[in-house]
C-alpha cells in the first residue's frame, strides 16, 4: 500500500514516460495517460490501487477542465454560430441519446442478461457516447489548417454544444440512480437546487467577483493572483457540492464569471498548467478502471461495441449535417471527425458506474471501446479527405468544378496579385489594388463571406491557399505577387513552400501577429513580413504596390491620404459566419453588406439623395450595374438589378436595407 506521496510520485513518473512515448508516436498525450492508467492499474501490473486518493485527484482534474470550458464560454461566439451549435449540435446529442434508448429498449425485450438496460442506463450511456474528443479533434484540425473550412466550422460548433450539454448531464445522471418512484421528485429537487445555486453565483457573484479581482490585481503579485484563482475555482466547486450537485458544475460557473472580467486571458494562461497536469491524472484514473483480462476474454464484444457506435455516430452526424444543407463531402468529413468518443464521455461513464445504472461488465466493454475509438481518431481524421472522395460520388466533381471555375476566371489575367484570405486585411488590400487598376484574385474558406463579396463585385473565390491545386488555378505562374493576409505562421509556411516550389521568383508578402516569427518566415522565402491590424494592412498594401511598379511617391501619398481620412476608405468588411469572435472582434461595429435591387424594390427609379440613408447611420460604399460601377453621388438613380454595397453598423445596415427594398 503506497502512501499519498509515493502514489503521486508513481503517477507522475508513469505519466511523464507515457506522454513522452506518445509524443514520439505523434499521438495525443491524453491517450498516453489512458495507456499508463491501464498498465499500472489493479487489473494489469497492479502498481496502483483505484482508491479514494486517486478518485480525488481525478475529480480535481475534471474541476479544472470544466473551469476552462466555462472560461471559453462566449455568448458572441454562440450567437455567431447559433445555427450550428443549437441546431446541428443539439440534434446530434439528442439523436444519439434517443438511438441509445431505442437500442436499450430493443435489448431489454430481446435479452435478459447483461445487455438488458433500463431506460435510465440507456439514457446515461447515450449521453456518454454522444461526446467527442475536443482535445484530439481541435488539435488535428489546427495542424491540418482546417478550423476555418466548411467542415471545420461544423465540427467546432458541434463540439461547443457537446461541452455545454455536459453541464445538465452532470446533474441528470446521478439523479437517475434514485428509486424510480422518487425520480420525478429527485430531478425536480436537483433542478431547483441548480437554479438556486446558479442565481446566487451568477447574480450575486458577478459584481462581487469583479470588485475582488480588482483588489487582488492592484496588489501586483503574481503569487496572490494565482492563489486567488485557485480559491475561486475550488470554492465555487465546493459550494455546488455542498448543495448536493457536482463539483464540475461550480467550476464551470466560476469560469463563466471570470470570462466576463478583463482578466480572462491572464487566467487562461495561469490555469493551463494546473488543468493539463490534473486532467492527465484524471485520465490515468480512468485507465485504471479498465479490466484488461475481462476485455481480452470478451474481445469480440469490444470489437462490436467499437465498430457499432462509431459507425452509428458517423452515419448520424453525416446525415444531420446533410439535412442542414451541407455537401456530401463536408457531411462525411464532419461525421468522421466526430465519430470517436470524448474525454467528457469518460466523466459521464464514471458517473453512470457510480450510480449503478449499468452492469459493471458492460461498463468495462464500453470503456475499452471508447479508448480504442480515440486511438483510431487521428487515423480517421488524417484520411478523411480520401474517404470522402471514395464515398461521395460528387465530391471529386464538385472540387474539380470549383477549381475549373477559378482557373477559367483567371485564365486571361496577367501580372495579378493572389490574395490568400479575404478577411479585413485582404479586403483592405483589394480596395487599394482596385483603385490602382491592378487585377487580383482572392482565395477564402468562408463560403458566406465569399458569396457576399462576390455579389459586391470582389474578385474572390472559395479556395484553400495551402493547396497546390488552388494556387495553380488562381494563376500563380502568371501572378506578379502573392499576399498572405491572415496571421497564421503554420499556414503561411505551407503557402511559402508551395509558392517557392511552383514559382520560385514570385514575391510573397506575409502578415504576422508580431516579429517573433520574422526570421522563420524570411528564411522560408517571404519577401516582406508585415505586422498586424489596420496599420499592418496599409503597410501590406504599400509593399505590394511598390513591388508591382507603382511609383513610391504615389504609394506614400495614397497611404498618407488614407491615414488623413482616418481610414475611411478601408472601414468595414464583409462578414462571415465565424466573425463574432477572434482577433477583429473589437472592430465589428462597422461592416459591409450587399443588397441586390429586385423589380419590386422601393429604391427603383429613385435617387440616392431621396432615400436619406445617412439618417439611419449608413452610407453607400459602392453601386454596381452589370459589370461596371456607378459614381456614388446624390443624383445617382437606381435601376432594377443594381447591387448596392452598404457600410455601417449592423443595425444601421439593416435599416438602410429596409429603405432600399421596402
Amino acid at each position: 500500500m503506497f502512501s499519498g506521496l509515493e502514489l503521486t510520485l508513481l503517477l507522475l513518473t508513469c505519466a511523464v514516460l507515457g506522454v513522452v512515448a506518445f509524443r514520439i508516436l505523434h499521438l495525443p498525450p491524453m491517450l498516453g495517460y489512458l495507456a499508463v492508467g491501464i498498465l499500472i492499474g489493479p487489473h494489469a501490473l497492479g502498481l496502483a490501487e483505484n482508491n479514494a486518493i486517486t478518485h480525488q485527484l481525478g475529480e480535481i482534474g475534471v474541476v479544472f477542465l470544466m473551469f476552462s470550458i466555462g472560461l471559453e464560454f462566449s455568448l458572441p461566439q454562440l450567437m455567431a454560430m447559433r445555427r450550428i451549435v443549437f441546431g446541428l449540435g443539439l440534434a446530434q446529442v439528442v439523436a444519439t441519446i434517443a438511438f441509445s434508448m431505442l437500442l436499450g429498449w430493443i435489448a431489454a425485450h430481446q435479452s435478459h442478461g447483461m445487455f438488458s438496460l433500463s431506460w435510465q442506463g440507456s439514457f446515461a450511456l447515450g449521453g456518454a457516447l454522444a461526446m467527442s474528443s475536443t482535445a484530439i479533434v481541435s488539435k488535428m484540425l489546427t495542424e491540418r489548417l482546417e478550423l476555418e473550412s466548411q467542415h471545420g466550422r461544423k465540427i467546432v460548433g458541434i463540439l461547443l454544444f457537446q461541452d455545454l450539454a455536459v453541464v445538465p448531464l452532470l446533474i441528470l445522471i446521478p439523479s437517475l440512480g434514485s428509486n424510480p418512484k422518487d425520480l420525478a421528485v429527485t430531478l425536480g429537487l436537483a433542478g431547483a437546487k441548480t437554479a438556486a445555486v446558479l442565481l446566487v453565483l451568477l447574480f450575486a457573484g458577478q459584481p462581487l467577483l469583479k470588485r475582488w479581482f480588482n483588489v487582488v490585481v492592484k496588489r501586483r503579485s503574481q503569487e496572490l493572483f494565482m492563489l486567488n484563482l485557485l480559491l475561486v475555482t475550488l470554492g465555487a466547486a465546493w459550494i455546488t457540492e455542498r448543495a448536493g450537485l457536482s463539483l464540475a458544475l461550480g467550476a464551470f460557473v466560476a469560469g463563466m464569471l471570470i470570462s466576463e472580467t478583463p482578466y480572462k486571458h491572464q487566467v487562461e494562461e495561469d490555469i493551463k498548467p494546473f488543468r493539463d497536469v490534473l486532467l492527465g491524472l484524471f485520465f490515468i484514473t480512468i485507465g485504471m478502471l479498465l479490466n484488461v483480462s475481462l476485455v481480452v476474454q470478451h474481445w469480440w464484444l469490444v470489437l462490436v461495441m467499437l465498430v457499432g457506435p462509431v459507425m452509428l455516430k458517423f452515419a448520424l452526424i453525416a446525415g444531420l449535417a446533410k439535412i442542414y444543407g451541407t455537401s456530401d463531402g463536408v457531411a462525411i468529413r464532419t461525421g468522421l471527425a466526430l465519430a470517436q468518443a470524448g474525454e467528457f464521455g469518460f466523466v459521464l461513464l464514471n458517473l453512470t458506474a457510480g450510480a449503478n445504472l449499468i452492469d459493471p461488465l458492460v461498463i468495462q466493454l464500453v470503456l475499452a471501446s471508447m479508448v480504442l475509438s480515440m486511438l483510431a481518431a487521428p487515423l480517421m481524421i488524417a484520411n478523411m479527405d480520401r474517404i470522402a472522395m471514395k464515398i461521395a460520388s460528387n465530391e471529386w466533381m464538385m472540387q474539380s468544378l470549383q477549381l475549373t471555375q477559378l482557373a477559367t476566371r483567371t485564365m486571361a489575367t496577367q501580372k495579378h496579385v493572389i490574395i490568400a484570405g479575404f478577411g479585413r486585411s485582404g479586403q483592405s488590400l483589394a480596395t487599394l489594388l482596385g483603385e490602382e487598376k491592378i487585377p487580383y484574385q482572392a482565395l477564402d474558406l468562408d463560403p458566406e463571406r465569399v458569396q457576399e463579396a462576390q455579389a459586391g463585385g470582389a474578385s474572390v473565390a472559395y479556395g484553400d491557399a495551402t493547396r497546390r491545386e488552388s494556387l495553380v488555378a488562381a494563376g500563380i505562374y502568371r501572378a506578379a505577387a502573392l499576399v498572405v493576409t491572415y496571421a497564421d505562421t503554420r499556414s503561411a509556411l505551407k503557402v511559402l513552400h508551395l509558392a517557392h516550389e511552383l514559382a520560385p521568383s514570385l514575391p510573397v508578402i506575409v502578415r504576422s501577429h508580431d516579429d517573433s516569427d520574422l526570421e522563420t518566415l524570411r528564411a522560408a522565402g517571404a519577401a516582406e513580413v508585415v505586422p498586424e491590424a489596420l496599420e499592418g494592412s496599409l503597410m501590406l498594401a504599400s509593399h505590394a504596390l511598390v513591388l508591382l511598379g507603382v511609383p513610391l511617391r504615389r504609394v506614400v501619398h495614397r497611404v498618407q491620404s488614407a491615414r488623413d481620412e482616418r481610414y475611411a476608405s478601408l472601414r468595414g468588411f464583409f462578414h462571415g459566419e465565424g466573425d463574432a469572435s477572434g482577433d477583429d472582434a473589437e472592430h465589428m461595429h462597422v461592416r459591409l453588406h450587399t443588397v441586390t435591387l429586385d423589380e419590386d424594390a422601393n429604391a427603383i427609379g429613385r435617387k440616392l439623395a431621396d432615400l436619406e440613408l445617412q439618417e439611419v447611420g449608413a452610407e453607400v460604399a459602392t453601386i454596381r450595374r452589370g459589370k461596371g460601377r456607378l459614381a456614388v453621388a446624390p443624383e445617382t438613380q437606381f435601376e432594377h438589378g443594381d447591387v448596392v454595397v452598404l457600410r455601417g453598423s449592423a443595425e444601421a445596415v439593416a435599416r438602410a436595407e429596409g429603405r432600399l427594398l421596402r
